[in-house]
């Protein structure tokens, strides 16, 4: 049987991918018109992601599909129904995939399990490496710890023997993921700093790259981490809003008041920042929304990730009164992306004569392209090798991205 893998969402679902190509008995390949099935691995954490996937379905529907991934839960019956896949799978069987490659039904378990595969390849230059499943906080929009479950730690022992395999296949960058990263060791009596810290001992290791925090799992310990020279000095600490009014609304657990000064912190230790937002949620007045933008440019952001609310049908937000047009959602995405555009322009002006690390993750038309220790984007010329490190000095600072010629 010759299997195609379409991969939607975050990197929690990417390792999620690798695992099943790790354990399926079949013959893996590279585009869908070789395929006899094609394992469909969702994401629906947005409107928009569900359209993505129906789309990618429809397309396909000359080929047997498994649906699989956090779209199962909330597509999976009725695009199983409707005859536009054949077999619907939980998160709880994507190990046992190959028991289900011939099987037609919906399948989707239950929360009650964690990974226990080592995961021994990886087809990028680097590794995303899941640490921990599930979420135990209960935003208000959020409809992913209906189709992730509670928060739960894998194994700290096999961590570590996944990232010394991978290194030995000569994998030298890893990406800690998870649904909820930071609550990582809640569960089993360690912690995320005591993890990056014993990661770091492994020889080979050059860099490991955190998922999203939240600012309450930033501790003094992970702070001291990010000077190491193998903690990538780039920390992504969701905020979603920067109104205290609309936090609540939202019921996040975090406010201005102590948010702010940990960003300003970290920022005197020169760490780039990121964050994700929300923009037009319900109830997101202009009053809010002015309080939130006075507030947003305080914080030294350089990267960030902006989503327009969409409801999710199951959550609180979605019983709320829809009362923020799409186009004025879009227009204030707008303003607070050209805020971190230049925030980081002048970021990288000031790290400008900073000697860089660079690993090489694409090559196009006579330049290679890779990321440097802030996570900022270097454009090269010349032809390396994807995975190669190079040190880059005396490149030039421009708006999107730094060019070294």
């Amino acid at each position: 049987m010759k299997v195609f893998f379409k991969t939607f969402g975050c990197r929690s679902n990417i390792f999620d991918t690798e695992l099943m190509k790790n354990v399926i008995n079949a013959q893996i390949v590279d585009n869908e018109q070789e395929a006899d099935l094609i394992i469909v691995n969702s994401c629906t954490v947005t409107n928009f992601a569900d359209r993505d996937l129906r789309q990618y379905i429809n397309k396909w529907q000359n080929k047997k599909i498994i649906l699989t991934g956090c779209g199962a839960y909330t597509q999976g019956k009725k695009l199983f129904e409707n005859k536009k896949v054949n077999t619907v799978l939980g998160h709880k069987f994507k190990e046992q995939i190959n028991e289900y490659l011939d099987k037609e039904g919906v399948f989707l378990g239950d929360f009650n399990f964690i990974n226990t595969t080592i995961v021994e390849n990886f087809s990028k230059t680097k590794a995303f490496i899941k640490i921990q499943e599930g979420c135990d906080f209960e935003c208000a929009y959020c409809i992913i710890p209906y189709v992730r479950g509670h928060s739960r730690s894998l194994d700290e022992k096999l961590i570590l023997e996944e990232i010394r395999k991978l290194r030995d296949k000569g994998i030298s960058e890893f990406v800690l993921t998870g649904i909820n990263m930071g609550s990582y060791g809640k569960d089993t009596g360690t912690s995320l700093s005591g993890l990056i810290e014993k990661i770091s001992l492994i020889r080979g290791v050059k860099r490991i790259r955190l998922g999203s925090l939240e600012p309450m799992q930033v501790d003094e310990r992970l702070i001291e981490l990010t000077q190491n020279g193998i903690l990538e000095k780039h920390l992504h600490i969701a905020l979603q809003h920067t109104s205290d009014r609309m936090l609540r609304i939202m019921k996040r657990r975090n406010r201005v008041s102590t948010t702010l000064p940990l960003f300003e912190k970290l920022a005197e230790k020169n760490i780039a920042l990121g964050t994700d937002f929300i923009v037009g949620h319900p109830g997101e007045s202009d009053e809010i929304w002015q309080e939130a933008l006075e507030n947003f440019k305080k914080y030294p952001l350089t990267h960030i990730h902006i989503f327009r609310y969409s409801p999710r049908e199951g959550t609180l937000s979605s019983q709320m009164k829809q009362d923020v047009p799409g186009d004025v959602a879009k227009k204030r995405a707008k303003v607070l992306e050209e805020i971190v555009r230049e925030n980081s322009y002048n970021f990288r002006l000031k790290n400008k004569n900073l000697p860089l690390l660079v690993h090489i993750e694409d090559k196009k038309e006579g330049y290679s392209y890779g990321y440097d220790e802030f996570y900022n984007k270097m454009k090269l010329k010349g032809d390396f090798e994807k995975g190669e490190w190079v040190r880059v000095k005396d490149y030039k600072v421009e708006r999107e991205l730094n060019v070294k010629e």
